[in-house]
């Protein structure tokens, strides 16, 4: 059988029942050293008492390497012959296991530089559980006759630490030819297998670690036969082939093109035109992200300290560490801010970072989980494109862009071999400080997850925990060292620096904590069942909707936990989503009326816990679900599965994910920035050292001046604003937005009552006091609802009337009111 699949020419002597064990031996012109080798293959196994039989692979041979196997007349020494020339040992391995019979298959070179007793010490191996032995002449214990030349050695350690690098994690000694492998997952592997060369031993062990499948590394004897074929040249094709195995198939890049596109849907409406079309349902969070990324490419374009800024909220300021600034997205691209502008930045963070996490998430669950990519993509896609997530995808980039958290799961997975333990650990405290400059909140509920799924792991497999325990908390502790130096000092500014907060208390209202209702009711953004009412009704607004995984789904992941329960995996991440969404239930859950203690009430209050939104751990879902459903998927793709059996739960599956289909995120044109603005008018009223006062003041509910700030350069500071800071007066709560002080007060409330209010000496004199704490150039008001009381209003407060100016109502204040 060919790498394609199609049948090629080749003789097999006997076919048989199956045999304890099959021994494959690839032979390319091996006259000189095929015979001894036989005969001490025979020998070993004649006397080793098991039933066995020896496949060797005639790869094109040009001498009598074939006679030799046929002049034995013995049925249990075969001969396979490959039709046309040499293709290399990859394409003779493959057609020696594939007609191989042996519960156990046993890879060897034609030269048999290791003895064919060292193949008990391989089977002991089996025995203990692994599903491979790899000889190996790099662990201790293993022992050398003849060696090879010394540069042949060095090339060998080059190429090992070459394949660790790029393909096979924790195996020091790929290219040995002598493997003991379980035979139905040989001929697996073997058969998925594309290499025709050396680096077919790569492709088939990272096979084998991709299924899950545990391989073990064993000591043996080994000496150097003279009369290697191995040629400069062959190391090129070696390196050739290597490269080719870490290049994404096209399977692989054709799902990260689809979660492209997917992604690419999703955000249609904004997509090809950022800068003029806004996300309805974002409310005013576009405005505040854009601001974000202007200001950190603003500051980084003049030198300035990106943790701080006093454009918004001035005198105050804002501390930019405590506002999820993204960072470690916002410095990076500061080019294509100062060039394409904020809102073009923002919207392909969005895109692309959603596209990226799926890919990521993919990439996750075909190397821990299945090997299958149509039940990886629906994994992922449901771990990316989840209710929750599409909520979010709206307003919060931080929790859409979440690539480095499956790059994270799959490193702290790493550290539980106890292989590599320093370096995977320093990786991951790297990887751990990048993802706080991306989102500290997504970073905790991603290590709350794994906690859960460690714990419910454990409990399945105690006999894996009690191994792997030892390293992870070395790791762990190690990639710790590495990550605090890097945040020690932002973490300080965050919680020590100017316009710090101890945290924020976001109440009861309804959609802070999750029901049992919105964990089953449908989300809002769904093209066929969304609920816009119920979604409403369930959370706290609409980029807030936490949960809506719909009862279907729920049901389905019940009926995979239990058809599938057998798998520790699926029983661990089923426990980490049930844990999850009761979390998410807040401190006090309803049942049937009466309110009782939820779990979240043994964290609520704890530091870092303290400003979560309890419904936001119900994200922690949409993962453990999605590989749920891969789970199911690669189980009912396997070979073996009835067709009725499959189809039937396929459909389950595409009827479980149909309600979740997201439509594309709802939007509109955006409103033009007044002239006033965008052509530098303003410069004519804000001097040095002044602010600029938009009518009423920019907050959360309305932060349409921060485009404005954005479109005019940043180049005048304002009071007031969209960000979270201190109560102030000595009190460190944290709020969203400024406490408003007289004159923004006033002014809010004639924007949303309509009514001018009573503006007498005593207020004029605290609107004086105000625009004097916050160095007021000039107040600005543009077009908006209630525009006439508002200019009423501050006409009253200073004195005289303000001018139209480039689609704008102004009040320089370096005029006396009689001026």
């Amino acid at each position: 059988m060919t790498a394609e699949g199609s049948l090629e020419e080749e003789t097999v002597q006997d076919t048989g029942n199956a045999v304890g064990l099959s021994v494959v031996v690839p032979a390319r012109d091996e006259e000189r050293r095929l015979g001894p080798t036989l005969e001490a293959l025979v020998r070993h196994l004649t006397a080793s008492g098991d039933d066995w039989e020896i496949v060797v692979v005639d790869d094109g041979s040009t001498d009598a390497t074939g006679e030799l196997v046929t002049a034995r007349r013995d049925p249990r020494v075969r001969l396979v012959t490959a039709a046309g020339t040499g293709r290399g040992k990859g394409h003779a391995l493959r057609l020696g296991v594939a007609a191989s019979r042996g519960r156990r298959v046993l890879v060897t070179d034609a030269d048999l530089a290791t003895a064919p007793a060292e193949v008990e010490h391989l089977e002991k191996a089996l025995a203990d559980g692994h599903a491979a032995a790899v000889g190996s002449r790099a662990v201790p214990g293993a022992t050398f006759g003849d060696r090879q030349h010394r540069v042949r050695e060095l090339l060998g350690t080059a190429g090992n630490l070459l394949i660790r690098a790029t393909a096979v994690r924790g195996i020091r000694d790929t290219q040995c030819g002598f493997k003991l492998f379980d035979g139905d997952k040989a001929r697996a592997a073997f058969a998925a297998s594309r290499v025709d060369g050396w680096a077919i031993d790569v492709e088939v062990l990272r096979y084998f670690q991709r299924a899950g499948w545990p391989v073990a590394e064993v000591p043996v004897h080994w000496s150097h036969r003279p009369g290697s074929k191995v040629r400069p040249p062959d190391y090129l094709r070696f390196l050739r082939d290597l490269a080719r195995l870490r290049t994404p198939a096209r399977a692989d890049l054709l799902a990260a093109a689809l979660f492209l596109v997917l992604s690419v849907a999703l955000y249609a409406g904004r997509f090809f035109d950022p800068a003029h079309r806004y996300l309805t349902d974002s409310l005013q969070d576009q405005n505040q992200w854009e601001w974000f990324f202007a200001v950190t490419a603003d500051n980084v374009a003049h030198l300035r300290n990106p943790l701080f800024t006093d454009l918004q909220g001035f005198p105050g300021g804002v501390n930019l560490m405590a506002n999820t600034a993204m960072l470690g997205l916002s410095v990076p691209l500061t080019p294509l801010t100062l060039l394409a502008g904020p809102a073009v930045t923002l919207s392909l963070v969005m895109t692309l970072g959603l596209a990226a996490t799926a890919a990521a998430w993919y990439r996750l669950i075909r190397k821990r989980l299945v090997d299958g990519r149509a039940a990886a993509f629906t994994g992922a896609a449901l771990a990316a494109f989840a209710p929750p997530l599409v909520s979010h995808a709206n307003a919060h980039p931080n929790f859409v862009v979440l690539f480095m958290i499956p790059l994270i799961v799959d490193r702290a997975l790493r550290l539980c071999t106890g292989d590599r333990v320093v370096r995977d650990a320093t990786v991951l405290g790297l990887m751990a400080a990048y993802q706080f400059f991306l989102g500290e909140e997504p970073l905790l509920l991603a290590a709350l997850g794994m906690l859960l799924f460690a714990a419910a792991h454990a409990a399945a497999r105690p006999d894996v925990a009690r191994r792997a325990v030892r390293p992870l908390m070395r790791g762990l502790a190690v990639a710790t060292a590495v990550c605090l130096p890097l945040v020690v000092y932002p973490l300080a500014w965050q919680f020590s620096g100017p316009q710090s907060y101890d945290g924020i208390e976001h109440g009861t209202a309804p959609g802070t904590a999750n029901s049992v209702r919105a964990l089953l009711a449908f989300a809002e953004r769904s093209l066929l069942a969304g609920e816009a009412g119920t979604a409403d009704a369930l959370s706290l607004n609409p980029t807030e909707q936490n949960a809506f995984y719909g009862w279907p789904l729920v049901l389905l992941a019940l009926a995979i936990t239990v058809l599938l329960w057998r798998r520790p995996a699926v029983r661990a991440l089923a426990v980490t989503a049930s844990a999850a969404a009761l979390l998410s239930l807040g401190p006090r859950v309803e049942l049937a009326g009466v309110s009782v203690p939820g779990p979240w009430a043994l964290l609520d209050g704890l530091p870092l816990f303290e400003s979560v939104i309890e419904s936001r751990v119900a994200l922690v879902c949409a993962p453990a679900l999605g590989m749920l459903l891969a789970a199911a998927v690669g189980r009912l793709t396997e070979h073996g599965v009835r067709g009725a059996v499959r189809y039937a739960g396929l459909a389950a599956v595409g009827l479980a994910l149909l309600p979740l289909v997201p439509a594309p995120l709802r939007s509109e044109p955006r409103a033009e920035v007044p002239a006033f603005f965008t052509d530098g008018t303003w410069r004519s009223y804000v001097r040095a050292g002044e602010t600029l006062v938009p009518v009423p003041l920019a907050e959360p509910e309305a932060a349409e001046a921060l485009h404005w700030q954005t479109a005019a350069g940043l180049g005048f500071r304002m009071p007031g604003g969209y960000f979270n800071g201190p109560y102030g007066d000595g009190d460190r709560t944290g709020v969203y937005g400024v406490p408003l002080r007289f004159t923004a007060s006033l002014l809010r409330d004639a924007r949303y009552t309509g009514v001018v209010p009573v503006i007498d000496p005593a207020a004029r004199e605290a609107a004086a006091r105000d625009l004097a704490y916050w160095r007021a150039g000039a107040l600005v008001l543009a077009p908006q609802p209630h525009a006439d009381v508002l200019r009423e209003t501050v006409d009253k407060l200073v004195g005289r009337h303000g001018r139209r100016v480039d689609g704008v109502w102004v009040w320089d204040l370096h005029k006396s009111p009689h001026g």
